[in-house]
């Protein structure tokens, strides 16, 4: 079992930035996707954004481009989101997720089907 320990989240105004953390074990960190999902209220979870912690591969949302970035730090173990320019429709619960280390490939990382391991979530509200 992948634990996964979110911080970061809380209230700002439009236009304010924030950052995510999501830390994880070493054995889970390496060679493994990792990222970010949110859902916003009374709508469906989606990918915001996501990496392959052995490789270069990224991938962002379109509708957060320009705005978040997702990175990683290979000695703590830890993705982060750096989310700027917030907007009132970023309101959203964010979570962390990860796929099973050693079993996928950084193409994979942009499917949402590949994540089956889930932080507690962390709330996100963007005042305007």
């Amino acid at each position: 079992q992948i634990q996964l320990e979110e911080s970061g989240g809380g209230s700002v105004q439009a236009g304010g930035s924030l950052t995510l953390s999501c830390t994880t074990e070493r054995y889970h960190y390496m060679d493994n996707c990792m990222g970010w999902f949110r859902q916003r209220p009374g709508k469906e979870r989606e990918r915001v954004a996501t990496l392959y912690t052995a490789g270069s591969f990224i991938n962002v949302a379109d509708s957060v481009k320009g705005r978040f970035t997702i990175s990683r730090d290979d000695a703590k173990n830890t993705v982060y989101l750096q989310m700027n320019s917030l907007k009132p429709e970023d309101t959203a619960i964010y979570y962390c997720a990860a796929a099973s280390p050693y079993a996928v490939i950084g193409s994979h990382c942009s499917g949402h089907g590949v994540y089956n391991y889930w932080g507690q979530g962390t709330q996100v509200t963007v005042s305007s």
